[in-house]
């Protein structure tokens, strides 16, 4: 191309677009004329948005060493062409949408270090030419379709190999033995395939960072699977052992509690392992995570797991553990969720559980713990996500001190002996969302305090001895979306106004002194006799009143005192509000069928889906586990969610990982269902659902309402959070309309937690996510790998607010040459 020359900047060339503030290249075709600069030696054109195919041309750059594509959106296959880049060092293409086949060529390119080409769409068997090229450093194809086997000999024909991932393929067959003699390797990613076989020795490996073994097939289910953790014993290196989901049985071998203490993540999930916890297992005394849940493993949960002081998630739900929970779980202060659900455990739950104050999340549900609830169970503020005790044998009442769980989002203690009144401070908990309380034995009425808790979605207080009238105030509780009142003694009037008017989500039956209500509930309807006996009570009431006003006075006096001392408590929502699987989300979206989707980003589509039970209809997020960094969003948005509540930011009712019909990994995420849809909707007329134009029109009061909803929001995760929470990918499809065309924030995928991160090797930054946002949205500075900071949110609104009052897309075609969407704007205003 003649204009590709020195004598001009390159934004001037033909066929490029640059962002106006960095002069970075933002969007176009890779030009086949390139191959014209034959002296080039790197092409670095990362995380731009570039379409096309890659030119079979540029297999004409002889003196090139360096080719990064990553993060872009190329299609097409990788040229055979490549195969004569003689010089060529590293050639990085992740994170884009090719396919087609690796070309056989590419084994001729005898000094290649780097050959990375995750999170794309290649299919067919890995070329074993390129397994004789001596000189790779790392090897990436995680991410792909690629089928084979791995019976090669990386030790011998990639001796240098520092880095190997395969994850996320259809590689089947057994490990060699030929992988495991590559004693160069730090981090070896074998996950997410369908190997089977047992796992060789891996003692050469003895500079292993990261070993990634989980969800395939391995093992055969019997003892002895697990021998090859015992020659890892003098790996002093070893930071991640991730052997969960595959067909792993026998006992643990007693070799483990000799691992390095360097180890920080341990994870045996989901497989056949029998047996007993070992007792020296507190010698590994930097674990952060324990994830030993759904296996089979029994006997009692050692006391010696008290050592690990740093461990800050402990899962051992779903086995056959028995004996009680050790007084020792106190000492992990560090401690943000533990589950030891579904298990035998008995006695009662220890007190020194209040020591743990930084815990966010516990879950000691269907075991056979008994006895009451220790009142230090419930001085734990820092708990936001759920506390679950539910399907027990507790006994005696709800702890006064269930008032400090100021931050709780679901509390459950269904389906045990619980007795005597709800206390009154049981309505301090102002950010509950869900409260179940049904089996027990709860006396007396509903406390009126309870009216302070207006975020409720989901209260069940059924199967009790619960009396009085219906509370008034839940018909203006504007979340709550399930109500079960059934089999109490409430008596009165039904209200026919808010949650009361939708028969699938309210349950009043077995409370036979009930009336009115909407027809659907076949109730009474409250006579005159009942109307003319409420009036003769309350005249009875007055005249008491008024003949006994001291002694009335002084019981007001002492009930003022005593709601001084018991101040109101707040609650937040478990991961799952509904109790959803794999099965009810698909019947809820008909299969996911086309018809009802809604949408797809970067890690998954979003479904419309109406549950069956309760008609309720929700917004369902499919997570595309095949695309590198979808699990990782999928955290990232767990782990930002889990703590915050605010009316501007979209409810998620709850959170589902597990397996398919097919055995398959499955994540998604459930929200509340949002009937405007997005914002982009809104401002764009070329996106509609049928409505007619004016009904798609926003008036300006409406644009400022919903500005103001966004700012508010932003203010919530910048200030008021307990760990400030930087969004990253502010725009209007991301901003979702309720009924009342209230703006919510939605999408956290890519938001950032400001909290220390452990350090990743060099090696494995090639598989990050990337730049974090939207191109025309995201502050220029963050292509350039700045740090981010809440001040990339606020230039992320500034565009917003652009775009909402001018109609205009950042990116709109009328923006080029020097012309943006920012002094656009300012040009129009006066001087």
């Amino acid at each position: 191309m003649e204009s590709w020359n020195s004598s001009i900047h390159f934004c001037q060339w033909r066929g490029v677009t640059c962002g106006r503030k960095h002069r970075r290249v933002t969007n176009g075709e890779i030009p086949s004329n390139l191959s014209a600069c034959s002296k080039l030696i790197l092409v670095y054109m990362v995380g731009n948005q570039l379409t096309g195919e890659i030119p079979a041309l540029l297999g004409h750059l002889s003196h090139v060493k360096f080719l990064r594509f990553t993060n872009n959106d190329l299609r097409g296959s990788i040229p055979p062409s490549f195969g004569n880049l003689s010089s060529l060092e590293e050639l990085r293409l992740q994170s884009n949408g090719l396919t087609g086949i690796i070309p056989e060529a590419l084994g001729r390119l005898t000094n290649l270090s780097y050959f990375m080409v995750a999170a794309n769409a290649i299919s067919g068997i890995f070329p074993m030419a390129m397994f004789n090229l001596s000189n790779i450093i790392a090897i990436d194809i995680g991410g792909n379709k690629i089928q084979g086997t791995l019976h090669f000999d990386l030790a011998v024909t990639m001796p240098n190999v520092e880095f190997f991932s395969i994850w996320g393929n259809q590689i089947s067959g057994q490990i060699p033995i030929a992988v495991c003699n590559a004693s160069s390797l730090i981090i070896l990613q074998l996950n997410n395939n369908r190997l089977t076989g047992n796992v060789p020795s891996l003692e050469k490996l003895d500079k292993l960072i990261e070993l990634e073994l989980d969800t395939n097939a391995l093992g055969r289910g019997r003892e002895g699977d697990l021998k090859f953790l015992c020659t890892l014993v003098n790996n002093t290196k070893l930071l991640d052992l991730y052997v969960g989901v595959n067909n792993f049985g026998g006992a643990l071998p007693k070799c483990i509690s000799n691992f390095s203490s360097s180890l920080l993540h341990l994870s045996i999930y989901r497989n056949k392992i029998s047996g007993r916890i070992l007792d020296r297992i507190g010698n590994l005394i930097n674990l952060e995570v324990l994830d030993a849940s759904e296996n089979q493993l029994s006997g009692p949960i050692p006391f010696d797991i008290g050592r690990h002081q740093k461990l800050q998630k402990f899962y051992l739900d779903s086995n056959f553990l028995s004996g009680t929970i050790p007084d020792s779980i106190g000492n992990l202060t560090m401690l943000i969720e533990v589950s030891l659900a579904f298990n035998n455990l008995q006695g009662s739950i220890p007190s020194s559980l209040g020591h743990c104050q930084n815990l966010l999340a516990m879950s000691l549900s269907h075991n056979n713990l008994s006895g009451p609830i220790p009142p230090q169970a419930f001085e734990l503020p820092s708990l936001s996500i759920f506390l679950d005790l539910k399907s027990n044998y507790l006994t005696g009442g709800l702890p006064l001190t269930v008032g400090k769980l100021k931050n709780l989002g679901a509390f459950r203690v269904s389906r045990n002996r619980l007795s005597g009144l709800l206390p009154n401070n049981l309505g301090s908990c102002v950010r509950l969302e869900a409260l179940f309380l049904d089996g027990n034995l709860f006396e007396r009425p509903i406390p009126s305090s309870l009216s302070s808790s207006r975020g409720l979605v989901a209260l069940d207080v059924s199967d009790n001895n619960l009396s009085g009238d219906v509370p008034e105030f839940l018909v203006s509780f504007g979340a709550l979306k399930y109500l079960n009142l059934s089999f109490n003694d409430f008596e009165g009037l039904i209200p026919s106004e808010g949650v009361f008017k939708n028969k699938s989500a309210t349950f009043v039956e077995g409370n036979n002194k009930l009336c009115g209500g909407i027809p659907e509930l076949h109730l009474s309807r409250c006579n005159s006799k009942t109307s003319s006996d409420t009036s003769l009570k309350l005249k009875v009431t007055i005249i008491v009143v008024i003949l006994g006003m001291a002694l009335v006075f002084s019981c007001l006096l002492i009930l003022w005192f005593r709601k001084k001392k018991e101040q109101p408590t707040t609650t937040c929502a478990e991961n799952s509000i509904l109790q959803l699987s794999y099965q009810s989300i698909l019947s809820a979206t008909d299969g996911f069928s086309i018809q009802n989707l809604l949408g797809s980003g970067s890690f998954g589509s979003v479904y419309k889906g109406i549950l069956e039970e309760s008609g309720v209809i929700i917004a369902v997020k499919v997570l595309n586990l095949l695309n590198r960094g979808a699990s990782r969003s999928f955290l990232a948005e767990c782990e930002a969610l889990r703590n915050i509540r605010h009316r501007n930011l979209v409810k998620v009712l709850t959170a589902i990982s597990g397996v398919d019909y097919r055995g398959n990994d499955f994540k998604a995420l459930v929200y509340e269902f949002m009937e405007y849809g997005s914002l982009e909707e809104w401002l764009h007329q070329s996106i509609n659902r049928n409505e007619s134009d004016n009904m798609r029109n926003l008036s300006f009061f409406q644009r400022v309402n919903v500005a103001i909803d966004v700012a508010y929001a932003l203010e919530y995760l910048h200030h008021q959070c307990e760990t400030t929470i930087i969004y990253c990918d502010l725009k209007p499809s991301n901003i979702l309309l309720d009924q009342e065309m209230v703006g919510h924030i939605s999408d956290f995928g890519l938001a950032k937690i400001l909290s220390a991160d452990r350090l990743n090797c060099s090696t494995n930054q090639s598989s990050s996510i990337g730049l974090r946002g939207t191109i025309g949205y995201a502050p220029p500075e963050y292509g350039m790998g700045s740090e981010l900071s809440t001040k990339g949110d606020v230039y992320s609104y500034g565009i917003l607010l652009l775009e909402i009052f001018t109609g205009k897309r950042p990116t709109d075609d009328m923006f080029k040459e020097g012309l943006s969407i920012h002094n656009f704007v300012e040009a129009a205003l006066p001087e």
